[in-house]
């Protein structure tokens, strides 16, 4: 093995490591939307509204870097 196709390799393992990492993550908070994220729904108060509001900006943000829309547009 050359030199260059034991860098790919090993680039490779370290993505395949970070999206195992990642889907589990994705799986985590899949799993907590489905419960609402333990809301309460005789007991939601702004903050929960806030902390998902803050939450999804996030999610968005991600997604527009990988799908380069607004900011990361070309």
């Amino acid at each position: 093995m050359t030199k260059q196709e034991a860098n790919q390799q090993r680039s490779l393992d370290a993505f395949m490591a970070r999206k195992a990492e990642f889907d589990a993550v994705l799986g985590e908070l899949q799993q907590a939307s489905a419960d609402h994220f333990g809301a309460d729904p005789d007991a939601v108060l702004w903050g929960e509204a806030a902390w998902l509001a803050d939450a999804t900006a996030k999610l968005k943000d991600i997604a527009d870097q990988h799908f380069r829309r607004g900011g990361y547009a070309p």
